[in-house]
């Protein structure tokens, strides 16, 4: 009875013994291997923002490119081809761009070509700005591997003008006559018509009604014509954009 009564007493001192071995065998805080803290860092550094578009872009932008080479050392216009109808989504976007990636000692300035003209409609004359170049823009820059890449990944825009890959810049003249071409304040008509043209109206009244040009008005932008109503020439002015010659 009293070897038993001495072995139970005993139990739980051996059961405490093999759970303080167990305990010794579990890593300390202090002994945690490095390639476990340096998880526990990439996690805890996981927690915080989320990089903007613009951040990881600008990350990419310099690890792609990080060598960065002048192919001309002086600014230069480019010509940029755009889907028709996205021109100045495509000059307000490479705008943005150019800002959130440091390019401005790169990339100047962008035109969309415009010029003023006049328009009939519903027989009334107006001025509106229209594109010169629909799907094109002017680009100034010093071409480099870093602005090129920040121009051509511009939403909407399809490549430079040039020689297959390679972009090749426009003459300052041709530039220069551009930019004289939207400085204009009064659009200047064109008429090609003299005395004695058959025309057909296209707006207004008489639309669709044929006619003989009698007297041509350059310095106002009309046409003095001859109509047949009801068996009878009738002299009317008409602007000249509503005739169209035959």
């Amino acid at each position: 009875m009293s070897d038993d009564i001495t072995s139970n007493k005993n139990e739980p001192e051996s059961n405490q013994v093999v759970i303080d071995d167990l305990s010794s065998d579990l890593p300390k805080e202090d002994q945690m291997p490095k390639s476990e803290e340096k998880a526990a860092e990439i996690m805890m550094e996981g927690e915080g923002e989320e990089e903007s578009d613009e951040e990881k872009e600008k990350k990419s932008f310099g690890k792609i490119l990080e060598k960065d080479k002048d192919r001309n050392t002086h600014r230069q216009w480019y010509v940029v081809h755009t889907y028709s109808g996205y021109e100045d989504q495509v000059a307000e976007a490479m705008r943005h761009r150019i800002e959130t990636l440091d390019m401005k000692d790169k990339i100047f300035d962008i035109i969309v070509p415009k010029e003023k003209q006049i328009e009939i409609r519903g027989g009334k004359r107006r001025k509106v700005e229209k594109k010169i170049f629909p799907g094109y823009i002017l680009v100034n820059m010093i071409m480099t591997k870093n602005s090129w890449y920040v121009v051509r990944n511009t939403p909407n825009v399809t490549g430079f003008i040039g020689t297959g890959s390679d972009p090749v810049p426009i003459d300052e003249d041709e530039v220069d006559i551009i930019l004289k071409r939207m400085g204009v304040e009064e659009p200047k008509y064109k008429i090609d018509l003299e005395e004695g043209d058959p025309v057909k109206i296209t707006d207004g009244p008489f639309k669709d009604m044929e006619a003989i040009v009698r007297e041509v008005d350059q310095e106002k932008g009309k046409v003095k014509a001859l109509v047949s109503i009801f068996g009878r020439e009738t002299p009317v002015e008409l602007d000249f954009l509503q005739v169209k010659k035959i």
